[in-house]
């Protein structure tokens, strides 16, 4: 049994779209959805009803790593996957998910395209579906047993911008066992609309690289926002 939690800020028109195709998959009755709003969130959110199978929850801590934690305290099964709201999942991601973790594995993450034709972005994706610096981001959505996500300690709440990376580091350290399963997600490229290609994965490698050399959490977070336009949202389809 898998508790997708998503983590959400102003996603109004992802999460209808995303969330009428999570509970339209084969083994939608395997399944419970959580999403869990910023403390920030504005666009009524909160107002969408899909029936009980989807709870919708507003954080009071502030922080992508708080929400996903309250999610998982909210969550009734043994079986973590964090699905970003502007990421779109293959119909086979819970069956991929269960055969993985069945297969003797604790953890996972899917491979990725993006939204958009272009060569570059496609060279970026390449890189999801094997070992690498990049591994590990949120757009790979991870998924994790629930009782190996809680003896690591959580996501990490201190960290504001990169609490993917640094839990997966956890996991490298502690040496779970995971895959990277090659059954792509489908991620919006919105943030390429406001910043050239060159600029996102210059400030993405250098964010990358100033984390791994221990930078201050906070400090990433401001360097991060002065680097890149705030993308426009844009729903996936």
């Amino acid at each position: 049994m898998v508790s997708i939690i998503i983590p959400a800020h102003n996603e109004r028109e992802n999460l209808e779209n995303l969330l009428p195709k999570l509970l339209s998959n084969a083994k939608a009755r395997q399944i419970e959805i959580i999403v869990v709003l910023s403390d920030t969130n504005s666009d009524l959110s909160e107002h969408i009803d899909f029936g009980d199978r989807v709870s919708i929850i507003k954080s009071s801590v502030k922080g992508r790593a708080a929400q996903m934690n309250i999610g998982e305290a909210n969550a009734s099964n043994n079986i973590l996957a964090f699905l970003h709201a502007d990421v779109l999942p293959p119909d086979e991601f819970i069956a991929d998910i269960e055969k993985t973790l069945n297969d003797n594995y604790d953890a996972g993450f899917f491979s990725y395209r993006f939204d958009k034709e272009n060569w570059l972005l496609k060279v970026n994706a390449s890189f999801t579906a094997r070992d690498g610096i990049f591994t590990g981001g949120g757009d790979q959505c991870l998924f994790i047993k629930k009782n190996v996500f809680n003896d690591l300690g959580r996501f990490d709440e201190k960290q504001v911008l990169m609490e993917d990376f640094e839990f997966f580091e956890r996991m490298k350290k502690e040496r779970i066992p995971y895959k990277i399963i090659n059954n792509d997600l489908i991620v919006s490229a919105r943030k390429y609309n406001n910043n050239s290609y060159l600029r996102v994965n210059l400030s993405n490698l250098l964010l990358v690289i100033l984390f791994k050399f221990g930078y201050p959490p906070e400090k990433l977070k401001i360097l991060h926002n002065k680097l890149l336009k705030a993308p426009a949202k844009k729903t996936l389809n």
